[in-house]
């Protein structure tokens, strides 16, 4: 049986989860007969909310958009598979995290949901990664609504591969048919499917950028502050 490595991601991303994810990866990578890093939330009903919002109150956006994209082009480039084990909450960054994911295995009373246009802002960098999987239209509708979507439906348009509480056995048998390929093919065949989309550096570019240019704007930047400071949403005004 192949070794399976499992993370635990903190419940938002900041510069230190995005690292720790990295190193994660770094580790899984040295490993030789390594073959999936599982990345699971905290067994607190979440498994990532997304951008850590009193942190980013007082970072460089570019610099934060450009680590996140660079993260999740990681996970779908690295020569391990890489499992999200979803077991309740995802929003913002975290449905990227689970987007750029191999697998999804997410627990019945997980849910998904984009809210940054509540904020003034737009999952800039997830978008790329959530089109790929469920394609444009339901990657449209969850950014335009802002509302969650449960995981059943969520199976439904691809962004989860199965719903289950325990999602141990899928592991296992992912494992086992994983030990039977060269350790090469696994990163050989993500960057062929790479090929054949549009995650080009000229998306990327522009995902960076856009994010950048609307987590500078004076509002964003108020209702960030407002938020980290007072623990008050944009709508409670």
């Amino acid at each position: 049986m192949a070794t399976t490595l499992r993370l635990q991601i903190r419940p938002s991303i900041d510069g230190v989860a995005i690292k720790e994810i990295h190193d994660a990866l770094d580790e899984a990578e040295a490993t030789p007969d390594c073959r999936i890093l599982v990345l699971e939330g905290g067994g607190d009903g979440v498994f990532c909310t997304g951008l850590n919002l009193e942190s980013a109150a007082g970072e460089d956006a570019s610099d934060g958009g450009a680590a996140f994209f660079g993260l999740l082009k990681r996970l779908t480039t690295t020569p391990r598979a890489v499992v999200a084990r979803v077991d309740g909450r995802v929003a913002g960054g975290g449905v990227g995290l689970a987007a750029a994911s191999d697998f999804v295995y997410a627990s019945e009373r997980s849910t998904f949901s984009l809210p940054e246009a509540l904020w003034g802002l737009l999952p800039c960098c997830v978008l790329p990664f959530l089109i790929r999987r469920t394609g444009f239209q339901k990657a449209y509708t969850m950014t335009f609504s802002t509302q969650p979507v449960d995981a059943v439906e969520a199976e439904r348009f691809h962004l989860v591969d199965a719903v289950a509480d325990d999602p141990k056995a899928l592991v296992n048998r992912l494992a086992y048919r994983l030990t039977k390929m060269d350790e090469s093919i696994i990163g050989d065949m993500k960057g062929y499917f790479r090929q054949m989309w549009i995650l080009s550096d000229e998306v990327e570019a522009t995902a960076v950028k856009e994010f950048s240019r609307l987590m500078s704007t004076p509002e964003v930047r108020r209702r960030l502050t407002d938020y980290a400071t007072h623990k008050r949403f944009p709508w409670e005004r």
